[in-house]
């Protein structure tokens, strides 16, 4: 393959390519994949079932761009009531794609000499000075660079195709890490060196998905707050006052959910370059600080979830290292079940109908960014099937389909412990934490629990288009045996390896009396005993 070449001396527009209009390329469509523009996006929503992107972060961040787009252009509802109507008429996104073409060549122009689309062209000075490969664009790629430290795979020769690397720069404006810049602030000032969290940074964000964009788009959209223009096309836009870099950001409040949902969180300068068959390409990128946000957790923060930390603090549920994000599950109905206003309200008023093909009319979709401090770790998501009507019926199977997971993993727990105490009463506490976790199925347990769980939800959303009276207690039942089941076969494993001997046989019987004691005991979940809850 040959390298990537540049194009033109930074600065100068390359004449072979005198615009570049971003796409969003790979959309699923019915038995076809295409190639769309943003406006053929709009254009076509309907007949589009979803966004395929390279990560479960940058389609967040793809629809967090179109739903700008239609708030710029006023394709939105001005009410509830309004919104209510666009969901049951199936309101067309065709002015949308009108507003985009009637927009300024210019302002669409990912390569644009002083206003380049979502960049600061500011940057191109230490561009030239400063500039890596594309690994530093992509999340997933940079990694926490400063704990790299020679930098090798930053300086990596990897040009990225243009639309990817749009969509990679959607992506670090939603979703990028705080951290620290690799430029000097020389220039433009110190703070740009500073790395603020993304809009989205730390916490999950809930998209309700139809079944094509259209939907999902329009499930999305809300009344707006603010007028619908302005969108942010670049940080050089005219009308728009940027903060500067000499002093600490002073955190704006966002002038529409059009600016909101295009906000510029991190500064990105792209350097295009030439591709082995003349396609567009970017072979250099730059980094450094963006807008900070001023975000009224009524007006902005309409899909979070609302949860209590150990400290008895309220927050938008956020992405967890040690609790998956299915046992969350609960939370998502809840919030559609209780909340007054914002995006759970809206989906609760749609009405109950008869469905015209198998499975849920709708998911919540929930993405997050898990970290270790400056360090992106894994994208962490789930999608759960919502039925208009439905809310309490499936908060109940989630709630009560947690709470028995996690009692089967206490009990795994425990059976190691005591099976561990058994097997080695000599060991040193140093020793411990190591021969417990030989025996302890809870590692095999989460993963496999996982597939129950939604199969309980779909269920309980089959039975309640049935008009089941009690669509949730039959089902979680079954789940609670066949996870009750697949607990025992996996401690049953973890204890056969010890070695035969008296000692360990008696480990063996323990950690399996304590198992079955605790599944059937009266602080079992009823369920696991073959009973409906009480709840």
């Amino acid at each position: 393959m040959h390298e990537a070449r540049p194009l033109n001396p930074a600065g100068q527009r390359p004449s072979w390519d005198p615009r570049f209009k971003p796409c969003i390329p790979t959309v699923t469509t019915v038995g076809a994949t295409a190639h769309h523009s943003l406006c053929g996006l709009f254009a076509q929503a309907d007949d589009l079932a979803a966004l395929d992107c390279a990560s479960p972060g940058e389609t967040v961040a793809v629809i967090e761009y179109l739903l700008a787009i239609c708030f710029a252009s006023s394709t939105c509802p001005s009410s509830d009531e309004e919104w209510r109507a666009w969901i049951l008429d199936r309101r067309n996104l065709a002015p949308a794609a009108k507003w985009l073409a009637d927009q300024p060549a210019d302002s669409w122009d990912l390569f644009h000499p002083t206003e380049p689309l979502a960049q600061n062209s500011e940057l191109a000075a230490d561009l030239r000075e400063s500039g890596t490969g594309t690994a530093q664009l992509v999340l997933e790629h940079a990694g926490d660079y400063n704990q790299h430290f020679d930098h090798h795979h930053l300086e990596l020769d990897n040009p990225l195709p243009a639309a990817d690397a749009f969509r990679a720069t959607l992506t670090q404006h939603v979703y990028g890490p705080y951290g620290r810049a690799r430029m000097s602030g020389r220039r433009l000032g110190a703070k740009v060196t500073n790395l603020t969290a993304g809009r989205l940074t730390g916490r999950i964000r809930v998209v309700a998905l139809g079944e094509t964009l259209g939907e999902t788009l329009r499930l999305n959209l809300y009344p707006p707050d603010g007028p619908g223009e302005p969108l942010n096309t670049s940080w050089t836009t005219a009308g728009f006052e940027r903060r500067t870099f000499e002093e600490k950001a002073k955190p704006r409040a966002p002038r529409s959910s059009a600016d909101l949902h295009s906000s510029l969180g991190r500064s990105v300068l792209l350097r295009p370059a030439r591709g082995p068959h003349g396609q567009v390409m970017v072979d250099r990128v730059l980094i450094g600080a963006g807008e900070v946000l001023d975000l009224d957790p009524t007006r902005h923060l309409q899909d979070a979830v609302y949860s209590k930390t150990t400290n008895g603090i309220s927050k938008p549920l956020w992405p967890s290292p040690s609790r998956a994000l299915w046992q969350q599950a609960h939370a998502l109905y809840s919030a559609v079940k209780d909340d007054r206003t914002g995006t759970y309200a809206r989906l609760r008023s749609l009405l109950p109908y008869k469905r015209t093909r198998p499975g849920a009319p709708y998911q919540l979709w929930a993405v997050g960014l898990l970290t270790n401090k400056t360090l992106p770790v894994i994208w962490t998501h789930g999608a759960y099937p919502y039925a208009p009507g439905m809310a309490a019926h499936l908060y109940r199977a989630s709630s009560r389909g947690s709470d028995i997971a996690e009692h089967i993993a206490r009990t795994l727990k425990y059976a190691a412990i005591v099976a561990a105490e058994t097997a080695f009463p000599a060991m040193r506490a140093a020793d411990e934490a190591g021969q417990v976790a030989r025996l302890d199925a809870r590692y095999a347990f989460w993963p496999s629990a996982e597939h129950p769980f939604h199969e309980l939800l779909d269920e309980v959303i089959d039975r309640g288009f049935e008009d089941d009276d009690d669509p949730v207690s039959a089902p979680l039942v079954a789940y609670a045996l066949e996870l009750m089941n697949t607990a025992r076969t996996q401690l049953l494993q973890r204890l056969d390896a010890l070695p035969p001997s008296d000692l360990n046989h008696r480990a063996r019987a323990r950690g399996v009396q304590l198992f079955e004691a605790a599944m059937s005991g009266e602080q079992a979940p009823a369920e696991l005993r073959g009973e409906t809850a009480l709840d």
